[in-house]
């Protein structure tokens, strides 16, 4: 069957309802992904606001964690939501895949039920104990959210890396035998997807946060004002994406070394590498530079690197949507990283002494400018991240092992589900984002101002 066939679905479903299929799962996907990152980051910023409510004193801190969690409350909701309609979409529109492979990746879904329900219960716990418990037993409380949060998308993340590295099993005459659901999670991709992905949705996080209060401090200053609660609250989470932008890089550039010593399709389709060549050049948008891709991937410049004809066409994923999104995410992560270099440099020169007053580093109205638009840069990031691993994994649901026509419901009428999975969602998040909105527009408290020069 050729990559055209496998895409629109001929076979096991029709075409429409195939690639409506894929459609529904990749939109729910990527409106989930996104809430997860802010489930991740938002309860650790919120403790490292009240941890420096408790050191200082300082009410601004406190009034900060008490909005950044309940925000985390609403978002959670949702997640839950969106988390369990994808649950629901793994059995009705891909019941080959859980079939077959469910008995194999099934605990580390369970671990992950057990994870969330720990993460909800202590949410609710921190939510209700303010002003209840005294503030140590209420940071306290606040711990297990966090933690329960990262095991959580760890625990859903080693289902995403073992489909890209299936191990845990053996097939004897098409069955599944011999089931190690450790040896299933802890495939040799955990390691790389579990720290790439934990950072990703930090640094989302912490940029959609601080993207907000960019907005409120640009008003501040459009009304001549110098709010000290905005500026605390676009620092502390900015800070955040920042320290993880540089990070990111150094494990993205470890996940493409991965992908290109174990998915050599995905690897020649991100890199738009169309020929098997020695010295292969590094090619980026309409740039190409000789030789550069086999330096950096080999440290040897005339290395031998596999390119798309060296792969079966049926087994090819669609190489333009893969190498784009890889763009998109290296263009924009750029971006970010640039932003994060200039805030450590604002840093160390007001440590320094060398900028004094508030409207000097880092606060200049361009840096802001930018840096409200850095929340929905570091989602598209995401999402461009997203579809490079999924779509570059095609035609396999189970890389090499299952192809994603073979775990596709045979049933008639799958692309009516993604209409009303589209209405329905339109609707959740226009509510979201109304309910957000408010939350947001309710006056802070009344707070002091003190002079603390270390978030200035």
């Amino acid at each position: 069957m050729s990559t055209v066939a496998l895409l629109t679905g001929q076979g096991a479903a029709s075409p429409a309802d195939f690639m409506a299929a894929r459609q529904q799962m990749a939109f729910t996907l990527g409106f989930h992904i996104v809430l997860a990152s802010i489930g991740v980051g938002l309860p650790a910023l919120t403790l490292l606001a009240e941890w420096r409510s408790l050191r200082t004193g300082d009410a601004v801190y406190a009034e900060l964690a008490r909005r950044w969690m309940k925000a985390a409350g609403v978002l959670f909701a949702v997640g839950a939501v969106s988390g369990t309609v994808l649950s629901f979409e793994m059995g009705t529109l891909w019941p080959g895949f859980m079939d077959k492979y469910g008995q194999v990746f099934g605990t580390a879904f369970a671990l992950e039920g057990i994870a969330f329900f720990i993460e909800a219960i202590f949410m609710g716990i921190y939510l209700y104990g303010w002003d209840r418990l005294s503030p140590r037993a209420h940071f306290l409380t606040g711990v297990p959210v966090v933690v329960a949060g990262l095991l959580s998308a760890s625990f859903v993340l080693t289902v995403n890396s073992w489909m890209n590295q299936p191990r845990g099993f053996k097939l004897v005459n098409g069955q599944v035998t011999d089931v190690d659901p450790l040896a299933a999670m802890f495939n040799p991709a955990t390691p790389v997807q579990a720290v790439h992905l934990i950072l990703a949705s930090l640094m989302v996080c912490g940029f959609i946060v601080a993207s907000v209060y960019a907005v409120g401090l640009l008003r501040d200053r459009k009304a001549g004002r110098d709010d000290r609660y905005n500026r605390i609250g676009f620092a502390i989470p900015f800070s955040l994406g920042a320290i993880c932008a540089p990070l990111q890089v150094i494990v993205g550039d470890w996940a493409v070394r991965f992908v290109a010593d174990n998915q050599p399709a995905k690897f020649a389709a991100m890199e738009g590498a169309e020929h098997t060549q020695a010295g292969q050049p590094f090619r980026f948008a309409v740039f190409e530079i000789p030789n550069a891709l086999s330096l950096m991937l080999k440290f040897d410049a005339h290395a031998t690197l596999r390119g798309m004809d060296s792969i079966p066409v049926d087994d090819r994923p669609p190489a333009e949507v893969v190498k784009t999104s890889f763009e998109i995410m290296i263009v924009f992560g750029m971006i970010l990283l640039a932003l994060a270099a200039w805030w450590a440099l604002a840093w160390w020169l007001r440590r320094r002494g060398t900028a004094t007053r508030r409207g000097d580093l880092p606060w200049k109205p361009w840096f802001l400018r930018i840096a409200a638009l850095t929340g929905v840069m570091a989602a598209i990031a995401m999402e461009a991240g997203w579809t490079t691993t999924e779509v570059g994994r095609q035609p396999w649901i189970v890389y090499g092992v299952m192809r994603t026509e073979e775990a596709i419901n045979p049933n008639p009428g799958l692309r009516y589900g993604l209409y009303i999975v589209l209405a329905v969602y339109t609707v959740l998040a226009a509510a979201t984002i109304s309910v957000l909105r408010r939350m947001r527009h309710t006056p802070p408290a009344p707070v002091t101002e003190p002079e603390l020069e270390t978030v200035r």
